[in-house]
């Protein structure tokens, strides 16, 4: 499991180091893994806050005899960022702009620097750094050059070495050293012993490199010595740098080349086809159009998209029918030579043979996509690909190791055809999607490497599949690098001569191979199991989960299968964009990301942390700062739930432990509420008097820095919601009168019923029976992981509504989190139909008007506001993506002037917000664009928040008041709307 850290370099480390270091399981268990299906145990972590601390870090390794490997966003695909030893993370501190020359367009950059945040650096000049791999949200610089990245415009801009100037690196004996062109003489150049020896090298070798270096664009496996030849006059040492993996020296700043942003004028084409092999036969005649990019998309992909929310309504706006495979076609110019092309693309395909409607092998053509948020859409569609094809739920995943095969084009449809047989063969299928313009095309077999025959099939598969592509002179390494998976196959790549070349160039820069062995040479086996995630003996306990796994594989029920959808691919650890993952936008913490959190649990449910690990307080804080935002569940591209993880961990943890006094006031609010409501004066005094305050932080953990929602004695009654007379009517709802506004925040329970009516709809409180206490979803339970309680709440809650429901009303709610957890979490507490009719019928109050709307139903009459509206969207709207739907209802306002905050988590997060051990990161999380927002909103402006939370955290942290959007519409209602028993307070003063 890796090397055990040695006294002397925890020491060491210790004392020398100014950022982290981390020698604990947990957190070295979190570093074990990257996107590759390879994990090894370091022996310690190093978040390195200086270059000067990557020297330390060095100099401590070489002198106690362990390896050192470098990390960036640990989204290697081959095993390139695990090993045993020290890792040293860049990404969190050494990630600046250190230098930008506009003019010259040049820019040095500290390695950890990510490529997404880089480029919005670069925007307001003009300029991007081109290599848009499609991990471009958390891939850092330093990783792209240790890879040697390309990305989807590689057909212009290059691969990454090709926009790589220079490297101040430092060799493994500590010597720093600036590589870069030699005839260009600048300070600090590496030793002259080991140039003289790499030139020597470029010119015994200049014509076996010739020989058997493939002429293809897409070739990044092995060491670059074609950089060293006399043909690369002047040489440039930064380029034998670049795709060595971190094996022979380590990048400390980088001297990147900047290009002008592509014009904003571009066109798509998605050119649909009949068969697979269709597409693959018409990639050479698309690519002789120069396209900026011709990206492939396979049917299966756009199967699983479809079961992914968020790509729905994408694949809807471009995907005509079902075709076989799409080839997405870019064309980047001035808009008359874009119209031009896309002219003659129509008229390759036609030409071709393909039109819509025609049928058969002839069923195809082009769909133009002119429209710039939905081309976007369509790239992080396609970005997503890799990721999209690990969504399914089976045991057998699609599988990286033979995924970065590049082929001449002429022979691409040729070669597919043969892969696909080798698939067969060995009893599987495979997943295909990339860059069909360089003839480099991302295809995994679907393979359960916990099984030995899957394994060995891998490396049959493996055997074959490069033993055709050097028949077709190809690179068996034409994107994602070498690692784990392909170092160990360059001598039938290459031969004997070139790998004994890279061997020496190892040995020259790195004599004690202390810098990420077994990368590039003397690699270990690639199907060598006790360097997998799934080792020999890998097991998990079966465990009685609370919540239902079932459609997942696996032990505890289905929760293994659940965990192990994880592939590590990082999209969680993007800074901007979207809501995944917030707390980790905070403290850029491994631990705090939903990547790091899933394979801490994957690591404790199969032992791998030590007995009871589940149950420990280190997962407990691992879990502590997920905020249950539910992000996760629709931005992750395997669909991961950490919301829903957390509470089945609380609820093991709590079955072990018990629960803390705070978390069961907190649980318990909707028993107490009635009573605290009563006594609401006494309650309060909590918030007046500081020494209570106190008091409540020191005995339970809240924060005194936090006042406590207001229990209302004007509490919302079910009564409230039920007109005499008008109950038998079909145009109805059924209100579902949350905890939350129904003793915090009654006046927008009040609004909504006042819109409904005043659309014509009869309302009825949605209620027991037989009286009682009100209805809850259960949502203070399940943050709290008592999912025990949370089922007999979602038990009596089915009840009472599934005879509103069968007689055709449809149940409404305010309350995001509450409404969702119908829609949600019923369906894992008490799975079966009676679950599934309450989570199909049951709305959020602007998705009810929105589908009535839509059906041509509802008539509103509404007058203008007369001031701006600045909304800011709930998770888990974001997260069930009804964003539209809020939007839309403030857009039935005429000429209402509405503006979108981009926010991530508020950072209230229910009871995180109140925490006395998170209220700093719940703070900070609203710093990070919501609060800022709503402070330069103008003072007139209407702000809108539809979650508890949300309004709560607005209050507290810019001291302006938040309205849900019935609040908004309810103001913005005509007078003669308004009867007067309806006229009470609530909404906005006008």
């Amino acid at each position: 499991m890796g090397e055990m850290i040695r006294p002397g370099l925890a020491r060491r480390l210790s004392r020398d180091i100014a950022g982290e270091v981390h020698l604990d399981r947990f957190t070295r268990g979190r570093y074990a893994t990257d996107a590759s299906i390879y994990q090894i145990m370091p022996a310690g972590v190093v978040v390195a806050k200086t270059a000067a601390d990557v020297a330390a870090a060095l100099d401590a390794a070489r002198e106690e005899g362990v390896p050192l490997t470098m990390r960036g966003g640990g989204t290697s695909q081959c095993g390139q960022t695990v090993n045993s030893g020290l890792i040293v993370d860049t990404s969190k501190y050494l990630n600046r702009l250190l230098e930008l020359d506009v003019a010259g367009r040049r820019a040095l950059v500290e390695p950890g620097i990510v490529l997404d945040d880089l480029n919005r650096l670069l925007r307001p000049h003009g300029l991007w750094f081109p290599v848009d791999v499609s991990t471009a949200s958390r891939a850092t610089i330093g990783g792209m050059v240790g890879n040697n990245s390309c990305g989807a415009r590689s057909l212009r801009y290059g691969t990454t070495r090709d926009n790589v100037i220079a490297i101040d690196a430092i060799l493994s004996d500590g010597t720093a050293g600036h590589f870069g062109r030699l005839d260009q003489n600048a300070a600090g150049e590496p030793p002259r012993d080991l140039v003289a020896a790499m030139l020597a090298l470029g010119r015994r070798e200049a014509d076996e490199i010739a020989r058997r270096f493939p002429t293809v664009q897409r070739r990044v496996g092995g060491y670059n010595i074609d950089a060293l030849t006399p043909a690369a006059e002047p040489v440039n040492l930064a380029h034998l740098l670049v795709g060595s993996e971190g094996t022979l020296a380590i990048s400390t700043a980088i001297e990147i080349a900047l290009s002008p942003l592509p014009k904003p004028t571009r066109l798509l084409g998605a050119c649909h086809f009949p068969t697979f092999r269709a597409a693959m036969e018409a990639a050479q005649h698309l690519v002789a159009l120069k396209p900026t990019s011709v990206e492939l998309v396979d049917a299966t992909m756009i199967g699983l998209a479809r079961r992914i929310d968020m790509f729905v309504p994408t694949l809807e706006a471009f995907v005509e029918g079902d075709p076989a495979a799409l080839l997405l076609v870019e064309f980047a110019d001035e808009p008359d030579e874009n119209a031009a092309s896309m002219a003659a693309l129509e008229d390759v395909m036609a030409g071709l043979g393909y039109g819509f409607g025609r049928g058969g092998l002839h069923e195809g053509g082009v769909v133009a996509v002119a429209d710039l948020k939905l081309q976007t859409a369509i790239a992080e569609l396609r970005a997503a690909g890799l990721n999209i094809m690990m969504s399914m739920k089976e045991e057998g995943k699609p599988v990286s190791f033979v995924e970065d095969c590049a082929v001449p084009l002429e022979h691409l449809a040729d070669y597919t055809d043969r892969l696909t047989a080798i698939f067969e063969k060995h009893g599987t299928r495979g997943t295909w999607y990339a860059h069909a313009s360089e003839g480099c095309l991302h295809v995994r077999p679907v393979l359960n490497i916990k099984l030995d025959k899957d394994v060995k099939a891998m490396r049959a598969i493996a055997e074959e599949a490069f033993a055709m592509v050097r028949e077709y002179k190809g690179s068996h390494s034409g994107e994602h690098g070498d690692g784990i998976v392909r170092s160990e196959f360059h001598e039938q790549m290459f031969g004997s001569r070139i790998v004994a070349a890279f061997e020496e160039v190892k040995t020259a820069f790195d004599p004690g191979n202390r810098l990420n062995p077994g990368k590039i040479v003397a690699a270990p086996k690639m199907d060598d199991r006790s360097l997998m995630r799934y080792p020999p003996g890998y097991a998990v306990e079966d465990l009685a989960t609370g919540f239902d796994w079932s459609a997942w594989p696996g032990s505890a029920g289905g929760l293994q299968g659940a965990v192990e959808m994880c592939n590590n691919n990082g999209a969680c650890r993007k800074s901007a964009g979207a809501v995944m993952c917030p707390s980790y936008r905070v403290t850029s913490n491994e631990r705090d990301v939903t990547r790091g959190r899933a394979n801490t649990l994957r690591l404790a449910l199969s032992g791998q942390l030590g007995r009871d690990a589940l149950f420990s307080d280190e997962m407990a804080e691992t879990l502590q700062l997920c905020v249950s935002c539910k992000a996760c569940r629709r931005e992750c591209p395997t669909g991961v739930d950490m919301a829903k993880m957390k509470s089945e961990v609380l609820y093991q943890r709590g079955r072990v432990k018990g629960y803390s006094l705070k978390d069961r006031l907190i649980a318990a609010l909707p028993r107490y509420a009635p009573v605290a409501a009563r006594l609401s004066g006494l309650v309060g005094l909590r918030d007046r008097v500081p020494a209570l305050a106190a008091l409540s932080e020191r005995l339970v953990g809240l924060s005194r820095r936090r006042s406590l929602p207001r229990f209302r004695r004007d509490w919302f009654r079910d009564g409230e919601g039920a007109v005499a007379g008008r109950q038998q009517e079909t145009k109805g709802v059924v209100l579902f009168a949350d905890t939350f506004g129904r003793w915090f925040d009654p006046e927008t329970l009040r609004a909504a019923v006042r819109v409904l009516e005043a659309a014509g709809y009869a309302v009825k409180t949605a209620a027991v029976p037989q009286g009682g206490r009100p209805l809850c979803c259960g949502r203070t339970y399940l943050a709290a992981g008592m999912l025990d309680r949370a089922k007999a709440e979602a038990e009596r809650t089915i009840a009472a509504l599934l005879p509103e429901i069968d007689r055709g009303w449809s149940v409404v709610g305010l309350e995001p989190s509450c409404i969702f957890t119908l829609r949600d979490e019923f369906l894992a507490l008490v799975p079966g139909a009676a679950a599934a009719r309450v989570a199909e019928h049951s709305l959020l109050f602007e998705e009810f008007l929105m589908r009535e709307q839509k059906a041509g139903r509802l008539s509103l009459p509404l007058r203008p506001l007369g001031r701006p509206a600045l909304l800011h969207g709930h998770c888990h709207q974001k997260a069930f993506g009804a964003m539209s739907s809020v939007e839309g209802a403030l857009r039935l306002i005429p000429e209402i002037d509405l503006s979108v905050v981009e926010s991530s988590c508020c950072g209230m997060a229910g009871a995180f917000g109140y925490d006395a051990a998170t209220i700093d990161i719940s703070m900070a999380m609203g710093e990070l664009s919501l609060l800022p927002a709503v402070r330069a909103a103008p003072a007139d402006a209407v702000i809108v928040a539809d979650g508890t939370s949300c309004r709560h955290q607005i209050d507290d942290g810019a001291k302006r008041q938040a309205l849900h959007v019935a609040q908004v519409l309810a103001a913005a209602l005509e007078p003669a709307a308004v009867s007067a028993a309806q006229a009470r307070e609530g909404g906005v003063s006008r």
